[in-house]
C-alpha cells in the first residue's frame, strides 16, 4: 500500500484547510441541523471550524493531504478550544429557536472531555469527491503517533455515526450519546493510548 504523505498546515494554509472541512462536512447531520439554509452554513461555519479548532494552527497540529482533499485540526493536550467565542458566535449565528439545544449540546460535550490530559480531535474530514482513498485513516494515523509515543489518549466526537466505524478501526470507542431536543445524535469516543 503506498504512503500517503500528510502535510503541517500553517497560518498561511488556514483557509484552505479549514474550507476542506467546511466542503467535507456539507452532509454531516449536525453541522447541517445546526446551519440548515446552505446560504447560513457556506457563510458561518467556516467560523465555528476555527473558533473549535483554529488553536491547531498556531500549535502545529492542522493537517492536510494531498491538496487540500482531507484535513484534520487536533489540539494537543492543555489547549481548548476558546468557550466564550464559541458561546458568542453560536449566538450570532445559529437560529434563535436552536440556540438552547446548542449551548445543552456544548455542555453535554464538555462533561464527557477526559478530565487528564488528552489530545482533541474537533475536525477530520474529507473532500467528498475525494473520499474513499484513505485520506481519512492516513490523517488519524499520523496524528496519533505522538498520542501513543506520549501515553496520552485521543478524544472526538463523532456528528455522524457513518464515521464510526473508521474511528473504531483506530481504536476510538463510543463513551455515549449527546442529543437534544430536535438535534440529531452526537457520540463522543476516546483512544487509549496504545
Amino acid at each position: 500500500m503506498m504512503t500517503i504523505p500528510i502535510k503541517t498546515a500553517t497560518a498561511s494554509d488556514q483557509d484552505h484547510t479549514i474550507a476542506t472541512v467546511v466542503l467535507a462536512f456539507t452532509a454531516d447531520p449536525m453541522a447541517r441541523w445546526a446551519y440548515s439554509d446552505p446560504h447560513e452554513y457556506l457563510r458561518y461555519f467556516p467560523d465555528l471550524v476555527g473558533a473549535l479548532g483554529g488553536k491547531a494552527f498556531e500549535h502545529g497540529t492542522a493537517y492536510y493531504v494531498d491538496g487540500f482533499s482531507g484535513a484534520a485540526l487536533w489540539l494537543p493536550p492543555d489547549v481548548h478550544p476558546p468557550k466564550d467565542e464559541l458561546i458568542a458566535q453560536a449566538q450570532r449565528t445559529v437560529s434563535e429557536r436552536k440556540q438552547a439545544e446548542v449551548f445543552s449540546i456544548f455542555e453535554q460535550m464538555g462533561s464527557y472531555h477526559p478530565t487528564e490530559p488528552h489530545w482533541y480531535l474537533p475536525f477530520i474530514g474529507v473532500d467528498p469527491a475525494r473520499q474513499g482513498n484513505g485520506y481519512g485513516s492516513a490523517l488519524m494515523e499520523y496524528a496519533l503517533i505522538p498520542c501513543d509515543r506520549e501515553n496520552q489518549p485521543a478524544y472526538l466526537e463523532s456528528s455522524n455515526p457513518r464515521n464510526i466505524p473508521l474511528y473504531k478501526r483506530h481504536g476510538f470507542e463510543v463513551l455515549g450519546t449527546i442529543q437534544v431536543g430536535s438535534s440529531p445524535p452526537i457520540f463522543p469516543m476516546l483512544r487509549r493510548p496504545r
